[in-house]
């Protein structure tokens, strides 16, 4: 896992929104980046969905959210259409987003670790946590970095 104060990679990958480049955020947003191990999975839909209630707030302060792992696009457009998400989920074909964001595998196996990081306008990483960190924690944050 990344640590804080450390310079967020930046990428381009496809999404259930269209391309994504990182580096377009780099200055003008905070992000929000959620590695999850699996689409339509309990817990995985579970912290996707407390983002989606408060997108909204998350959008006042300027945040930008994405979900990413290495599934699929088609999978992650049915998940997204699903549960009516408003930020993109990410495919993260070949798994180099996970390996730049020193993401690591369940048990060294098939899924990616759940971490979630926050990504600072300057493009430093502000916050680094494993697990599913509830969303006011994230806010909490985002407020104590002026966003």
């Amino acid at each position: 896992m990344l640590k804080v104060g450390a310079k967020a990679p930046v990428f381009t990958a496809d999404s259930t929104k269209g391309p994504v480049d990182l580096g377009e955020y780099v200055g003008k947003q905070t992000v929000v980046l959620v590695f999850y191990p699996g689409d339509d999975t309990p817990v995985c839909t579970k912290q996707l969905c407390a983002l989606q209630d408060n997108y909204a707030r998350l959008q006042q302060k300027n945040t930008a959210v994405f979900g990413v792992n290495p599934g699929e696009l088609g999978k992650k457009q049915s998940f997204a259409e699903k549960f009516h998400y408003d930020f993109p989920l990410i495919a993260d074909e070949g798994q180099k987003i996970r390996e730049a964001y020193d993401v690591g595998k369940i048990l060294g196996l098939f899924f990616q670790q759940r971490i979630v990081y926050i990504i600072g306008r300057d493009g430093t990483i502000v916050y680094a946590k494993k697990g599913n960190p509830p969303v006011s924690e994230l806010l909490a944050v985002l407020e104590a970095h002026g966003q």
